[in-house]
C-alpha cells in the first residue's frame, strides 16, 4: 500500500470513530431508560396516582364515612340549641369539632318546611321558636362542613390549596347524589322533614345545615 492510501485509509477510519462513539452512546441512553422505565396499567393505583387528585373520587370514597360520623354523634337540635343558647363555647367543645374560628356541630331534627330561596329552605322545629334554621338542598351546596366534621382531613394531606377546596367539593357532590338527587324541591315547602347534618356554629340561634341524610315525611 503506498503512502498515500495508507494515509487515506486513516483518514476515513478517523472520520468513522465520532458516528461509532455516537451510535454506541444512544445505544447506551436507550438501554437506560428502558432498564428505568416501569409500565403502568390504566386505572391501577399507579396510573390514578399519575393523573393527580381527583375530587369526584375522594368524594365518593369520603362522604360514607362522614355520613357515618355525624349519624352517630348528631345531637337532638333542641337539646343543643338550648345548651348553646345557655352556653355557645362550652356546647361546642362538647358536641363539635373546631374547624377555623368556629366548631361544627352535628344535629338531627324534625321540622316544617318554609320558604326558601335558591334551595336553601326554612325549617320550622318545635321549641326552637326563637330560632332560624335554614337546611341546604341544592341544586348548589356550599361551605365545607362536610369535609371538616370529622376533624381527619387537614391541609396538609394534599398538594395545594385548590386540592383543599376541591376536596370539600367533591364530598359536597357525593353527598348531593345520594341524599339530595330525588328530592322535590319546588314542593318543599309546608312539608315535614326529617334531617341529619352538620353546621358551622357562629351563632347559637342561626344555623345553615348542610344535610348527610334528608327525608320528607
Amino acid at each position: 500500500m503506498s503512502y498515500q492510501s495508507e494515509t487515506q485509509h486513516q483518514i476515513a477510519q478517523n472520520s468513522k470513530r465520532p458516528a461509532i462513539i455516537f451510535g454506541a452512546i444512544c445505544l447506551a441512553v436507550v438501554a437506560a431508560m428502558a432498564i428505568d422505565t416501569t409500565v403502568v396499567r390504566i386505572g391501577s393505583e399507579q396510573d390514578v396516582r399519575q393523573q393527580g387528585f381527583s375530587p369526584e373520587q375522594f368524594g365518593a370514597e369520603t362522604f360514607p364515612e362522614v355520613r357515618a360520623f355525624v349519624q352517630e354523634r348528631a345531637v337532638d337540635a333542641k337539646t343543643l340549641f338550648d345548651e348553646a343558647v345557655a352556653d355557645k363555647k362550652a356546647a361546642g367543645e362538647k358536641y363539635g369539632v373546631m374547624a377555623g374560628i368556629a366548631p361544627v356541630m352535628p344535629v338531627t331534627f324534625t321540622g316544617v318546611v318554609g320558604e326558601g330561596k335558591s334551595g336553601t329552605f326554612y325549617v320550622a322545629i318545635e321549641g326552637m321558636e326563637d330560632a332560624k334554621v335554614r337546611v341546604q338542598t341544592g341544586p348548589a351546596v356550599n361551605g365545607t362542613e362536610l369535609r371538616d366534621a370529622m376533624g381527619t382531613i387537614s391541609f396538609g394531606d394534599f398538594t395545594n390549596q385548590i386540592e383543599y377546596q376541591n376536596a370539600g367539593s367533591g364530598i359536597n357532590n357525593a353527598m348531593k347524589a345520594e341524599v339530595l338527587a330525588d328530592l322535590d324541591r319546588e314542593n318543599l315547602t309546608g312539608k315535614t322533614i326529617e334531617v341529619t347534618g352538620v353546621f358551622t356554629m357562629l351563632s347559637a340561634k342561626n344555623w345553615l345545615v348542610t344535610p348527610v341524610e334528608l327525608s320528607v315525611q
